[in-house]
């Protein structure tokens, strides 16, 4: 297994790891996680009375992909790990970060984000992503993951959702192996795209056959201060 940060190969018996901690971090920003505020802060402390933030999803103009697991190295995607702080100051792309790590702190595991949102559409896709952010200010991408709404309760079968109900979304971030190291912070990005990565969700609700007309320009998600 290479365990990034410290860049080496170990050899290890068990996966996910018996010994790692379980560790739930919760999200706050009292309705300003939008970078470059910097009020978007993940912590252990569960959250107060805070307001949702709130942002317009725009299928015409998608976050677009950078870096990540992509196949196969170069061409017109370059793969792997880059530096996303420019991509951050999308007003569609929400960033919560930890304080700086008073020490090393080793994230060998699966990674989820539970995510309670509602959506103004019919449908719509929430992304998550895990990244580490050095001493430079550089944001490096470390896994991430997606869900389409009408299809959170099952994979196999759509299911419609009530535009406006706040539900909770699962995003499987799949799993990392990092060191991130004193000085570093955790960062959590969420948005709605990661094209062309991730086929974009038009928010009609209907499939990509009768979509062809029925885009829904910017509409409004909100997300409430919780993760688990």
């Amino acid at each position: 297994m290479l365990v990034m940060g410290e860049n080496v190969w170990r050899d290890e018996n068990e996966w996910p790891f018996e010994r790692a901690q379980r560790t739930r971090f919760y999200l706050h920003s009292d309705g300003r996680a939008h970078s470059p505020s910097e009020h978007g802060v993940l912590s252990v402390d569960p959250p107060a009375d805070e307001r949702p933030d709130v942002y317009m999803y725009d299928p015409q103009a998608p976050v677009p992909t950078l870096g990540g697991p992509l196949c196969c190295g170069g061409g017109p995607l370059p793969d792997g790990p880059k530096n996303h702080t420019e991509k951050e100051e999308r007003a569609d792309v929400l960033v919560y970060s930890t304080e700086e790590l008073v020490e090393d702190m080793e994230v060998p595991g699966p990674v989820r984000v539970s995510l309670w949102a509602s959506t103004s559409a019919e449908d719509t896709d929430f992304t998550g992503m895990l990244l580490d952010v050095r001493p430079c200010g550089c944001a490096v991408n470390l896994t991430d993951g997606i869900i389409r709404a009408r299809y959170q309760d099952s994979r196999k079968r759509s299911r419609h959702i009530d535009p406006n109900l706040p539900k909770r979304f699962d995003i499987d971030l799949v799993a990392t192996s990092n060191v991130f190291k004193k000085g570093d912070r955790i960062r959590l990005e969420i948005s709605s795209s990661n094209f062309p990565r991730f086929a974009r969700s038009l928010n009609s609700g209907l499939y990509w056959k009768r979509q062809k007309y029925l885009v829904q320009r910017s509409d409004r998600v909100a997300i409430p201060p919780l993760i688990l």
